[in-house]
């Protein structure tokens, strides 16, 4: 799963904002956080207390919603906690970012732990469970003076989805059944065609031997399927296009898109140099982003126009964390 997330600019800029439907959201949004505060775990208070002279920390973020809204969560509960953070966001791929990473250009940033083995540890096989994949993902990481704390109960998968007609007819389950379709035109976007998780690599693996490739930015996936101009596409699974229904996803029978959980890669001289009580931060932060959360605060973005870093700021707050 390469999240490189360009285009995803394209997304937020497709939806036009109003007053009326700002208002809307903004309501919508109060009461979405409300109940996930009503059904969140929270893991115990963390208090920081600001130590003057602490370097300040540098975290970063890809470029896609999700990661925006990601950064934003650690930035603001970090600073509400009394630590000193900068938030670099519009990085890059995964492999621009993990080269700020490694050259000391940013402290930390959140990572899918399926995009660490398959993208950067360029793993022959994939774990067939989370806990696995985060355990082997965090061994790579520490092999280069690096660390993952824990993971998210969300997992932001690609995955492959059609239309149920289309489905329907041509009696589509699985991935492998595409062959069923005969030409099959597949939508995918520009910066996932190559590498672990890229389009080729994937039908080649599944023996998809008459698709046509159609590059798409990410979001446009939808409406093309919704017009018919592709038959499948590579969408992720926290996408709130993909929450309003009318498509199929096909069961990946090969594991071939991975478990995809996220957690914080952080350097380990940054943690030691932070105190225990800034990984509590982190780790409360993520505990309470369940899939049904990360989804919300995609569509306040993404389909409400709110700014990540006002959704960040409702969320914690509804959840008590700031």
């Amino acid at each position: 799963m390469n999240r490189a997330g360009e285009g995803t600019s394209s997304i937020r800029t497709a939806t036009r904002r109003t007053p009326s439907t700002r208002a809307r959201g903004a309501r919508a949004l109060v009461a979405g956080v409300a109940a996930l505060a009503a059904l969140a775990a929270l893991t115990g208070c963390t208090s920081a207390a600001a130590a003057p002279g602490r370097p300040t920390v540098v975290i970063g973020a890809k470029q896609f919603t999700e990661q925006w809204i990601i950064g934003e969560l650690y930035k603001q509960a970090l600073t509400d906690a009394g630590y000193d953070v900068e938030l670099k966001s519009n990085i890059g791929s995964t492999n621009i970012i993990d080269g700020a990473l490694t050259s000391g250009q940013i402290d930390l940033y959140p990572e899918y732990t399926g995009v660490i083995l398959q993208v950067l540890a360029e793993a022959k096989s994939v774990p067939t469970n989370a806990a696995d994949t985060f355990n082997e993902a965090k061994k790579f990481q520490e092999t280069r003076g690096l660390t993952l704390l824990k993971p998210t109960p969300f997992q932001n998968r690609n995955a492959v989805a059609v239309k149920p007609a289309f489905a329907k007819e041509h009696g589509l389950k699985t991935i492998s059944d595409l062959k069923k379709a005969g030409h099959v035109v597949f939508g995918e976007y520009p910066d996932n065609l190559e590498g672990a998780l890229g389009y080729h690599d994937m039908v080649k693996s599944y023996g998809l031997n008459d698709t046509e490739l159609k590059t798409l930015n990410i979001g446009l996936q939808y409406t093309a399927l919704d017009h018919g101009q592709v038959d499948a596409a590579d969408v992720f699974t926290t996408d709130p296009q993909l929450a309003k229904g009318g498509y199929k996803i096909l069961e990946d029978t090969k594991g071939y898109y991975g478990f995809q959980n996220v957690a914080p890669v952080v350097h380990r001289d940054v943690l030691k140099e932070q105190g225990p009580g800034f990984a509590k931060v982190l780790n409360r932060v993520d505990a309470l982003l369940t899939d049904q959360a990360v989804r919300e605060m995609n569509r306040a973005v993404d389909t409400v126009r709110l700014a990540p870093s006002e959704v960040a700021d409702r969320f914690l707050r509804a959840n008590h964390v700031t």
